[in-house]
């Protein structure tokens, strides 16, 4: 496994068919996978194009190397038996090693997708985008906590063996991301929001690395895709500066 924490998004937007699309997604890999610890498809991106863009999906799993992981951000989020066909598709039929959840119909949707050894679940914290304040930055009506505060909390109950959930807590908002910390020593935080989101990096990984100078996965998307100095030059920056983040501890 690569010592990088940093992680791969794949979000081929704009392309105008599937097999654009993962042409795309093969150039990026060849540019990025040496410098980052694992690969994140956002599934909206290959869903849109039907039957063709799953198969690409499919495809993918056979060029990501089993020393990085697979993470597909698929945000589901279901009653029990939908949620366990979810977590077929995603673990089962894509190869997933861990994917992103939406906690908020409890924990009944969330536990098919703790239920394979070795594999795990992303949950849904307090995210990057404008709108997450609308309702997870809202009182939760339990010892003053927001709702992002008792997500984490309630979470930790469903993972009773330890180690299948981690949290998304978008880089945007480092504060938020500490707060997550000091709830879940341990847990693996996955920090989307650098780059065209304008989340601090170096801010985001401070407040969230645990004891081990370890436990975050920074994706990186559009930051690498687009940037001006080429993908390859991108991916090594940010390896680079999240190295010197964990160093300066």
């Amino acid at each position: 496994m690569s010592d990088s924490l940093l992680c791969l998004g794949l979000d081929p937007d704009g392309a105008v068919d599937a097999a654009g699309a993962e042409r795309v997604c093969h150039v990026l890999l060849d540019a990025a996978l040496e410098h980052v610890c694992a690969v994140k498809p956002n599934l909206a991106f290959f869903e849109q194009y039907g039957s063709s863009g799953y198969a690409v999906l499919e495809r993918l799993r056979a060029a990501i190397p089993p020393d990085r992981l697979l993470i597909l951000d698929a945000k589901r989020g279901d009653m029990g038996n939908t949620a366990a066909a979810y977590a077929r598709a995603l673990f089962d039929v894509l190869g997933a090693d861990a994917v992103t959840v939406n906690p908020l119909l409890g924990g009944d949707s969330v536990a098919p997708f703790l239920a394979r050894p070795g594999r795990g679940a992303f949950i849904l914290t307090r995210t990057s985008n404008p709108g997450a304040e609308d309702f997870l930055d809202q009182p939760a009506g339990r010892d003053g906590q927001v709702l992002y505060q008792r997500i984490v909390d309630q979470a930790q109950e469903w993972d009773s063996g330890g180690g299948a959930i981690g949290f998304v807590v978008g880089a945007t908002v480092p504060t938020a991301i500490a707060e997550v910390r000091r709830r879940v020593p341990s847990a693996p935080l996955l920090l989307p929001g650098v780059g065209a989101q304008g989340g601090p990096l170096e801010a985001a990984v401070a407040a969230g690395l645990d004891s081990t100078r370890a436990g975050v996965v920074v994706p990186v998307s559009r930051g690498i895709a687009g940037a001006a100095q080429g993908p390859a030059a991108a991916a090594r920056e940010l390896r680079e500066r999240i190295a010197a983040v964990r160093a300066a501890g």
